[in-house]
């Protein structure tokens, strides 16, 4: 329920209007916006509201709020904190998440806007800049966490000091790593991004920095200068592990009434229906504390539960680590609904295709040609140039397809497909384990372990996947290119499971009749599917046919004619892989063609008398943002843990990650974690599918594929800002970020050659980790590449370059102004026309830009370049919009630079120009 005008606090006008981060600090019991350069900086006794703003491709924007509260912070500021949290949520249209974050216990989503890490500062925000001037004051910080990192300054004092965690002695000329002898390789890495921080924001870059390992005191000067901080080395005592039992909390379910009282509701297991949409509630469990708040209650009823729960976090004495968050109806998080038994399992569709279509029609509305938008994602993101080789599985038998078999499937049998295509730089490997809809259990079975052994035997490590008929990858279908599929099989599970059940022989011949739906996006990724030509099997629609749809266009073979059948809706590129696919199933045929609505009775009678079918336009659903997991391996089971903004690094070799994109998973193995084989991480991919399941309602049928760290093939990386010299380096994580660090002011070796540890490092430790000592004259910036677009791989020099194909090409406006020249020519003072330029306030200003690709191009102002422009810009590039904008501008939309944007993975890109009509 959005706050009336007159109420909202004057800070948050036009908050959350474009994507990315914005904060506000309390200062003398009000509101003040906190600059761009100074996000990340907190002080402990001041009170924060931060607003992240994400803008789906289709949908209402997405918003998180989180207030922070410092530790010395006072009790009015931090009230006035969660009463602006709510003002701002109900400002947003009551559809945003809120999230309460106390200092030194910040939730992981909230560290993840401020990587590597918060540091937060002593004292009070003010507004008011000042410089400080003084002698540097050496400080020491402890760091926890191995995905995102709570950094907490600690006195500096020996007795800080433990085996347990990972320490950062600041000092005027030199930052040092102390890793406690049973920290994690990952907490050490995470460590030395927190040097790194350090160094370049409070030292400009100019100090040293050293890794000193506990227990090693002797035989470097490194460490020597450490413990002299200290007054000289001495034991560091083992504090006592006491072992905590596990006690698995109760969660209890409040309705929080109008006088801020908790009522208990109901008991274990809850139910959905036990949510009145005008009441709010408490879910108590334990660790973190959900607060629900219906779609019909007010704003002060928000406001009194808010309170309510704040005052029983206080009273119940709950630790700071008690995470508290505040729910709107309609936008419940999977771990709360999980808490719940009958929740639904599906969401309502996002309608993708209506959005395309209003994106078509303003094109259309200003003039373009446009001739038709193409499907989102259908880009392989892979070489189609490789080699094929099919197997059929029968059992223990594997029979090796004849080219002219290859690309002819049957839906009751299992395949192994195998393709080596170029990769970066060497040949890489992808099996695909194909499982029919029909095909027997055993036969799916033997194709997912023959593929295994396979892979397991081939010297590439080559990339993995399962995948079932109806649910294939785009990229399986253009390695393919041309694919029938058949109904019926050829495998001895198959004959004998149906003549076992007494089931008719559906296998295909040409005497039978036989309908096909064709679908694909072009001559070189197109499909014919053999489909039933009437299904009785719908309760709800008895006797309606499921096959034919408006939106394709079908092929009918009979005994005595070949018809295709074209939908009303199908498009003029269906109608071309309509005749192109007749003439691949039989060059023979002479087919008649058939438009909806005019059909002859022989059409019909083949198809067993005429009956309805769909002839609504297909909505496609539209796939959230790819989510990445890390999965913790404890015996038999796992843990998962989500890492939120995600980036190449976040990949870190002692793990195993799924990268979840809702239509396909990615299990990804790193060199030292504790998976042995494709079959494990194959099988990890299959648990979290059904455990996803349980909660978000995803089929368990989505191709799961298992990549191997080193072996990322493009059609993974394109999720990321890729950059390849990262896989040359050796070692742990913790190894690879110190020879990293160590080497940031030279380029990365070219091609494959790794770089080796031993360079420029001390004597080796016991466990093989060094001191080492890095110099202001080795730092400076890296030449290693920067990615170029969406699913686009820079490798190095003599590297083979893979670039995906914007997903709006030019050709999409042909004969329109998009295809003239990007240059504008500028009026001659005193000519004809140069009087428009000087007198027209929203004419483009003119100058030049360095545009980011090294074009030169006109600058043009951000109103006459929107979509929705009422005196749009012509002449320019429409899928390069923002390229346009003066640096200034760009800054100001986008809040970040031209160079980070480009950095950005394409998806990324797109759904930021989308959110500013520049897409």
């Amino acid at each position: 329920m959005p706050v009336a005008n007159k109420d909202l606090d004057s800070a948050f006008l036009n908050a959350g209007a474009n994507p990315g981060l914005e904060i506000w600090c309390i200062e003398n019991q009000q509101l003040v916006p906190v600059s761009k350069s100074s996000h990340g900086r907190f002080y402990t006794g001041s009170a924060y509201i931060v607003l992240n703003a994400v803008f789906p491709k289709i949908g209402t924007p997405q918003y998180d709020i989180h207030y922070w509260l410092g530790n010395e912070t006072k009790k009015v500021d931090s009230a006035l904190a969660s009463e602006k949290a709510l003002e701002l949520d109900a400002a947003l249209g009551s559809c945003s998440v809120q999230y309460r974050e106390i200092q030194g216990h910040e939730s992981q989503k909230f560290l993840s806007y401020f990587k590597p890490c918060i540091i937060p500062v002593e004292g009070v925000f003010t507004s008011k800049q000042g410089s400080l001037n003084g002698e540097y004051q050496v400080r020491m910080y402890t760091c926890k966490g191995e995905y995102v990192v709570h950094v907490k300054e600690v006195p500096f004092l020996r007795s800080s000091l433990n085996h347990e965690d990972v320490f950062i002695l600041d000092t005027a000329s030199k930052i040092f790593l102390f890793s406690g002898c049973n920290s994690t390789i990952q907490e050490r890495a995470k460590g030395l991004e927190v040097v790194q921080y350090i160094k370049d924001n409070k030292h400009g870059g100019k100090c040293e920095v050293a890794t000193i390992e506990d227990g090693k005191f002797v035989g470097d000067s490194d460490v020597g200068e450490f413990w002299s901080f200290f007054g000289g080395y001495a034991p560091i005592p083992r504090d006592p592990h006491s072992v905590q039992e596990s006690v698995v909390p109760s969660v209890k379910l409040f309705w929080i009434n109008l006088q801020g009282k908790l009522c208990a509701t109901g008991s274990e297991p809850f139910s959905k229906d036990m949510l009145e949409t005008d009441k709010c509630y408490m879910l108590d469990c334990d660790s973190e504390i959900f607060v629900w708040m219906g779609r019909q209650t007010l704003l002060t009823e928000r406001r009194t539960a808010t309170k309510a729960t704040e005052d029983f976090v206080r009273n119940e004495g709950r630790s700071n680590k008690t995470h508290l968050a505040f729910l709107s109806e309609g936008l419940e998080s999977p771990i709360f609904r999980s808490y719940f038994t009958n929740w639904p399992k599906t969401a309502e569709p996002r309608l993708y295709e209506e959005g395309k279509e209003k994106v078509a029609a303003i094109f259309k509305h200003q003039g373009y040609d446009v001739k038709e938008l193409p499907e989102e994602d259908n880009e392989p993101s892979i070489d189609c140039s490789g080699k094929i080789k099919v197997w059929l599985v029968d059992g223990d038998e594997l029979s090796l397809l004849s080219v002219a078999e290859l690309t002819r499937l049957y839906s009751g049998d299992s395949y192994i497909v195998q393709y080596t295509f170029p990769g970066n730089g060497r040949d890489e490997t992808l099996f695909y384990a194909w499982l029919g809809c029909k095909s027997v259990t055993e036969d799916k079975t033997a194709a997912i372990s023959h593929m295994n052994i396979m892979a397991d035997s081939a010297r590439t490590n080559p990339v993995v996947a399962q995948i079932h008929e109806s649910k294939e990858p785009v990229q399986f279908f253009s390695i393919l290119q041309r694919l029938i599929i058949f109904k019926g099989g050829n495998s001895s599970g198959y004959k004998k499971f149906i003549e076992e059940k007494g089931i008719t022989d559906e296998t295909y011949n040409e005497t039978q009749v036989a309908l096909f739906r064709v679908q694909g996006t072009s001559p070189d990724n197109m499909q014919a599917i053999q489909v039933d030509q009437v299904c009785f099997s719908d309760i709800l629609n008895p006797g309606v046919s499921t096959s034919l749809n408006s939106s394709y266009c079908y092929i009918l073979q009979t005994e005595a004619s070949i018809f295709t059948w074209i939908g009303n809706l199908s498009s003029a590129r269906d109608h071309n892989l309509l005749d192109r696919m007749v003439e691949l199933l039989n060059p023979k045929w002479l087919p008649v063609s058939v438009r909806e609505g005019n059909e002859p009775d022989d059409f019909w009678d083949a198809l067993g008398g005429k009956a309805e079918y769909l002839k609504g336009k297909e909505i496609q659903g539209f796939a959230d943002d790819p989510h990445l997991f890390a999965l913790k391996i404890n015996g038999g089971g796992f843990k998962v843990k989500e890492i939120y903004n995600y980036t190449q690094d976040d990949l870190v070799t002692e793990d195993v990650l799924l990268l979840d994109c809702q239509k396909e998973i990615y299990v990804w193995i790193g060199l030292h974690s504790t998976v042995n084989s494709k079959q494990e991480a194959l099988s990890l991919g299959l648990k979290f599918l059904e455990m996803d399941v349980l909660v978000e309602g995803l089929s368990l049928d989505i191709p799961v594929y298992v990549v191997t760290e080193g072996h990322e093939p493009s059609f993974f990386t394109r999720f990321f800002s890729w950059d390849h010299t990262k896989a040359n380096i050796l070692g742990n994580s913790f190894e690879r970020k110190l020879a990293i660090l160590n080497r940031k002011s030279k380029p990365l070796v070219e091609g494959h050659n790794r770089i080796p540890l031993k360079v420029n490092s001390r004597e080796s430790t016991s466990n093989g980790h060094r001191s080492i000592s890095i110099t202001p004259s080795t730092r400076g910036r890296s030449s290693s590449p920067v990615p170029g677009g969406a699913g686009s791989d820079s490798g190095q020099s003599g590297d083979r370059l893979l670039l995906s194909a914007d997903l709006v090409s030019k050709k999409l406006f042909e004969g329109s102004p998009a295809n003239s020249s990007a240059e504008q020519t500028m009026p001659v003072s005193g000519s004809p026309g140069s009087e428009l330029w000087s007198s027209n306030e929203t004419t483009s200003i003119i100058q030049k830009d360095r545009n980011i690709d090294g074009e030169n191009l006109m600058v043009h102002p951000y109103e006459r370049l929107r979509v929705v422009s009422g005196n749009p810009v012509t002449g320019i590039d429409l899928t390069k919009r923002e390229a346009y904008l003066s640096n200034e501008e760009f800054h100001e939309k986008f809040g970040m630079p031209k160079t980070a944007f480009y950095k950005l993975p394409k998806w990324k890109q797109n759904k930021l120009k989308m959110s500013l009509d520049l897409f």
